[in-house]
């Protein structure tokens, strides 16, 4: 399975604008975790390793930042346990996603996850 899925066109339009300290650009050659995040991000991190995505994006949103996350459901982990603490919002899609780098659907579900 690949780790890097890039967003669903209709999502970036969504969020089109906001920052993207993760984006799947050869350009941009920047550690997105060790950086300051902008009022507005929208983050589609690595899917084997979210957890560091998460936490910084708990601190981020406790500096007053609005952040979207795009994950995998899985509500058997630490991660998922975490954005339940500080409160976040899920929304769960119907069907599962079609990723716009290669054109398939993963064989797992995705959410955004909203923290205002």
């Amino acid at each position: 399975m690949t780790d890097n899925w890039g967003t669903p066109k209709w999502i970036m339009k969504t969020y089109e604008g906001w920052f993207d300290p993760c984006p799947l650009n050869p350009d941009f050659i920047v550690d997105g975790l060790n950086i300051e995040w902008k009022e507005k991000t929208f983050v589609n991190p690595p899917y084997s390793k979210p957890l560091p995505w998460v936490q910084k994006a708990i601190e981020e949103n406790k500096k007053g930042k609005y952040i979207v996350l795009l994950l995998k459901v899985d509500c058997s982990t630490k991660w998922y346990k975490a954005l339940v603490e500080a409160k976040a919002h899920f929304i769960w899609f119907a069907e599962r996603l079609k990723y716009n780098d290669c054109g398939k659907t993963p064989n797992f579900p995705s959410m955004l996850v909203i923290l205002e």
